[in-house]
Order: structure tokens, then sequence, then C-alpha cells
């Protein structure tokens, strides 16, 4: 279901996600855990992609409520079309203005959920001061928001290196930083966050999560190169056009060598901060 709400230009393609990090939905066992689905929760995903995780979520609960949102069309055309469900629906909407999603802002929710979205949609610290009070007020009294990103030294070896590309490539530092499209706090910051929009914090924390990143194919979706292309597309879209192959080549040169197993797997030092909070 689309929303009438305007939404940012759409940066993701369900199918090259799919190519790049298919891992993402299916890592979530921890995470599921603290969600601790009942059979008639209402639970609202904050960025729930292209739906698979969502509608794992709402097979759970099966006499409740599950909607997702998300900013990407790509995304929520397929969410639509092949992870609906009479209790699963999807509505086209950034988060960042979360308070004028009229769907998501009932002060009924049982559970708020996000799992590796908050880290892009947090990016700008205007929206982190009004986003969790936003969450606050969508959930009901006693309410829980569950929640999983990137974390304080999040693929740091990646982020050194696309800098160091770009800086070859004639951007300046402040060029580059400025064109960083992730936010990665530590537990310290998002803790803060949580209290002062008033929820009581249970935990928050940072885990250590390398990841094996997908084969590469022919198509260069897959892989890192596939990784590179789609998680970095705005420091590549800073850079000069006929320069951004240049630059997606020269990262994967210097990371190969530094991520890649002996059995000849690549794996990227994902950080993960795990959050709990109770509307009180």
């Amino acid at each position: 279901m689309v929303g009438s709400d305007p939404v940012a230009k759409d940066r993701w393609n369900a199918q090259a996600y799919d190519a790049a990090a298919s891992f993402v939905p299916k890592l979530t066992s921890a995470i599921l855990a603290e969600l601790d689905v009942q059979h008639d929760d209402h639970i609202l995903d904050i960025g729930c992609g292209d739906g698979q995780l969502t509608a794992q979520i709402a097979q759970t609960a099966s006499s409740g409520r599950v909607l997702g949102i998300d900013s990407s069309p790509s995304f929520i055309d397929t969410a639509a079309k092949s992870f609906s469900a009479p209790n699963c629906t999807y509505v086209l909407h950034d988060a960042r203005a979360l308070d004028a999603c009229s769907d998501a802002m009932t002060g009924s929710w049982d559970k708020v959920f996000s799992n590796a979205a908050l880290h892009w949609i947090l990016r700008d610290p205007t929206t982190r001061s009004a986003f969790f009070p936003n969450v606050y007020r969508a959930l009901k009294p006693g309410g829980k928001l569950v929640f999983e990103m990137g974390g304080f030294g999040c693929i740091r070896e990646v982020h050194a290196s696309m800098i160091s590309s770009l800086v070859h490539a004639g951007l300046s530092s402040s060029e580059v930083q400025a064109s960083s499209p992730w936010f990665f706090p530590s537990a310290e910051a998002m803790q803060k966050y949580l209290s002062d929009a008033g929820f009581r914090v249970k935990q928050c924390h940072l885990v250590y999560r390398p990841t094996e990143l997908t084969p590469a194919n022919e198509a260069g979706t897959g892989g890192l190169e596939g990784w590179v292309r789609l998680m970095c597309a705005e420091f590549l879209q800073a850079a000069p056009r006929g320069k951004r192959d240049q630059v997606v080549k020269e990262v994967c040169d210097i990371l190969g060598p530094v991520i890649t197993k002996e059995d000849g797997t690549l794996w990227l030092n994902y950080v993960r901060l795990r959050a709990v909070a109770i509307k009180e």
C-alpha cells in the first residue's frame, strides 16, 4: 500500500539488495528473540525493506497486525507483491518524518521494531532529535521498542578505503565526509537519545558480528563489488561520473586482501547496536 506522503528519491533496488545483502534478514535470531513476538501483537516495522522479515514476524503474530513502512518504492513494491498477508501490510513512507505517517502514529502499537535500517534513517542530526520522541508517541503505554542497527566502528575498513579512494579521485576530505550515508553511534550516545525521548532503556550495547558477503556474480551485483556499489552509492554519487568505476575498483583492490579468509570467503567487520526500550 502506498501512502500519500512524499518520500526521498529511491536509492534501493530490491533485486540488487538480495544479490549483495541477502544475509541481512537471515542474521536476525538475536534481535527477534528480544522482540518476543506474541500471537496477538500489533507491531510496527520501521525500514521494513523487501518485507521478508516483516512477513516472518506476521506469521508469529497470527491474530495480531504488522505494518511495515519504508521509503523505497522498489522495496515496498516487492513487499506488497511477495510478502503481504491479511495481517501484514506495507506503507511507502520516509521514517525521517514518522510523525506525518497517520498509519504509524496511532499510539496503539505493542511493539516497534527495526532491523538494519536506523543507521540510514538517522544519518542527519536533525532527524535524530525528533525520531525517538515520535516512536515513543506511536507506542501504547508499556509498549516496547526493539531495534538493531550499525554501531560505532561498523565496517570501518570500508569507510577508510572509500575516503581514501574518493580523495584520490579528486574530492576533498570534507566533501567525502559530507557524502557518508551512515550513522554508527556508540551505545552511550544511543542510550541518551532513548532516555531523552522518555524511554526506560532495558539494554543498549554493541555486538561485534563479522559478516560473510554473498558470492560474486557476472552482473557485478554480488560479492564485494556488488556490496560496494549498493551500500556505498551515496559515496559514489559524490565522485565525478567518469571516475566512479575507478573508485569501486580501487576500494575492492584495497579491501579484497584484507577481508579474504584462507578459504576464499570475504568477511566485513560489522558491529551491531542492539537496543530494547520501554514506554512508561
